[in-house]
């Protein structure tokens, strides 16, 4: 087999094993919240991401699909996401006062759905 060949294969196979997403150029992003900050900054930066932020946090409220696990931090990242995939297109970050970073990882778990928008 020739060398242009065997790199040719790896190329390809190297290809082949990247997520969809990074062979089209694009990333899957998601926010989450930092697990270095102090619950009470979290806390406050999602009551605003909740309230004058925008972001709808319905979905973590009581008996609600991504209510449990019950505290600040998953709740956070949920509404730091929320906000984020809303706004990400109009200027929105997911800085949140430094409470927040992105992730690679989808952050969804049991009937939790972190929303992805493209």
């Amino acid at each position: 087999m020739s060398n242009g060949l065997v790199w040719m294969l790896l190329a390809l196979l190297f290809l082949s094993i990247l997520p969809k997403s990074v062979v089209e150029g694009e990333f899957e992003q998601w926010c989450i919240a930092d697990e270095q900050t102090p619950d009470e900054e979290l806390q406050e930066a999602m009551d605003w991401a909740c309230g004058g932020g925008g972001a709808d946090c319905s979905k973590i409220q009581l008996n609600q699909p991504c209510y449990l696990p019950n505290t600040v931090i998953d709740h956070a990242s949920y509404a730091f996401n929320n906000y984020y995939q809303k706004f990400k297109q109009k200027g929105g970050s997911c800085y949140f006062k430094g409470a927040a970073m992105t992730t690679e990882l989808d952050p969804s778990h049991n009937s939790c759905h972190y929303e992805f928008v493209p």
